[in-house]
């Protein structure tokens, strides 16, 4: 009945590592489920609806009005009637439209235009940021299952060896010490290759964390397709659009402040009834219209202040930009200066995994015949090891190297 179980079990698992996933899937996983760019949707439509408000305002304002007043003198006391007509029904319709010029329009309209460009914007950079962070543990968590891969290699080719030099030893032809050294190294590397699965596992924890599931499968993932992209670099990177969009916000703020010290012009008016009946009252239908000036004169010099202000911190925004630049520059040229090392590194590595797997095969043959020494084989195998090792990082170094150099020069 225990085997029974440990079959099924076993089955499960083979099911469950032979499904694979692939980048994409992550991708969409995360932006699918990312609160923070629903978040940044929700605002750019808030924005677009901000938009229209404003134009919803230019529009003349109607409102019903309706009053009654009663003020009775009684035997002689109350309010003086010349001044309180006694009574007063007024049934109105206003009329408020302010009146704006050109100039003024744009500027309200450019702000709102600012606002929804500048979360456009966040959201685009937080699209690549989390797009950067799921590759990021994609390429760390390949890197660990072409680590699982090679290591179970080397455990098939020991295995294979052990029952040879089992039966090799049981001929008296190796000493039962050489055999127990072996079979030692082949425990060992099974403990690295568990060590190296639950690493796997965690990493794909974490990738799953990242994306915004919630999924322990034991998964296979397909080889990541990340290459050095050849297109033209973006001549505007979008790192550096919050820049220009700030500047603009400021500037826009200056002619905001224009405005205020404009003459500021509106047309006001009514229509309805409106009687104290103390003359004609059915005659009191009628409509009133005028207009309101304001003009500022004098505000203590605030609008010169506040334009300095805003100088500031155009100031401010420009040095930023600037030392902005240096750094971005400076990173690309370390990136690629890191990449074409890791090439160097992969070259070297290559050359001597030829050498080493040479040795194994040597060393292999050496075994049949009861000629090789099992030290040396040992040595040669963890010599293998810790290329394949080498290899595999700096294969997931190159390839996190190339994404930061994508990640920073590209806007897609």
């Amino acid at each position: 009945m225990k085997l029974k179980y440990l079959i099924i079990i076993l089955v499960a698992c083979a099911y469950s590592y032979g499904q694979e996933k692939e980048l994409n899937y992550f991708l969409d996983k995360a932006t699918n489920n990312s609160p923070l760019l629903k978040d940044y949707n929700n605002q750019i439509k808030l924005a677009a609806i901000d938009s229209l408000l404003f134009r919803a305002t230019r529009k003349p304002q109607l409102a019903a009005n309706l009053a009654t007043y009663y003020a009775p003198v009684i035997k002689g006391f109350g309010y003086d009637t010349a001044l309180s007509n006694g009574q007063s029904v007024a049934g109105l319709v206003s009329l408020n439209q302010n009146i704006l010029g050109k100039n003024q329009v744009s500027s309200q309209l450019e702000t709102i235009h600012l606002i929804k460009e500048g979360l456009t914007l966040n959201k685009k950079i937080v699209v690549k940021d989390l797009n950067n962070s799921i590759i990021g543990q994609y390429i760390k968590a390949s890197g660990s299952r072409d680590q699982i891969k090679f290591n179970q290699e080397i455990i098939d080719l020991l295995d294979r060896e052990t029952v040879i030099l089992k039966k090799l030893t049981q001929n008296s032809i190796y000493k039962q010490t050489d055999y127990l050294i072996f079979k030692a190294t082949v425990k060992q590397q099974e403990l690295l290759l568990l060590q190296l699965k639950q690493q796997y596992l965690n990493d794909l924890a974490l990738l799953n964390y990242l994306s915004g599931e919630t999924d322990t499968t034991f998964v296979q993932l397909k080889k990541p397709e990340i290459v050095l992209k050849t297109k033209v670099f973006a001549e505007n990177p979008i790192f550096f659009k919050q820049f220009e969009v700030d500047s603009l916000k400021i500037q826009n703020q200056n002619k905001l402040i224009d405005n205020k010290y404009k003459p500021a012009l509106a047309v006001i008016g009514d229509a309805g009834y409106w009687s104290s009946f103390t003359n004609q009252g059915y005659r009191n239908f009628g409509f009133s219209i005028g207009f309101g000036l304001s003009i500022p004169l004098y505000d203590g010099n605030q609008r010169a202040l506040t334009h300095q202000k805003n100088e500031i911190a155009l100031e401010t925004n420009l040095a930023y930009k600037n030392n902005f630049d240096k750094q971005y520059k400076q990173q690309l040229l370390i990136l690629n200066q890191n990449l074409t090392q890791l090439k160097a590194i992969d070259v070297q590595l290559q050359s001597q995994l030829q050498i080493a797997e040479a040795l194994i095969e040597a060393n292999k043959k050496l075994l049949v015949s009861g000629d090789a020494q099992i030290t040396e084989y040992i040595l040669a195998v963890g010599n293998l090891i810790t290329l394949k090792n080498a290899i595999s990082q700096n294969n997931s170094s190159k390839l996190q190297i190339i994404n930061q150099i994508n990640y920073w020069s590209f806007n897609d």
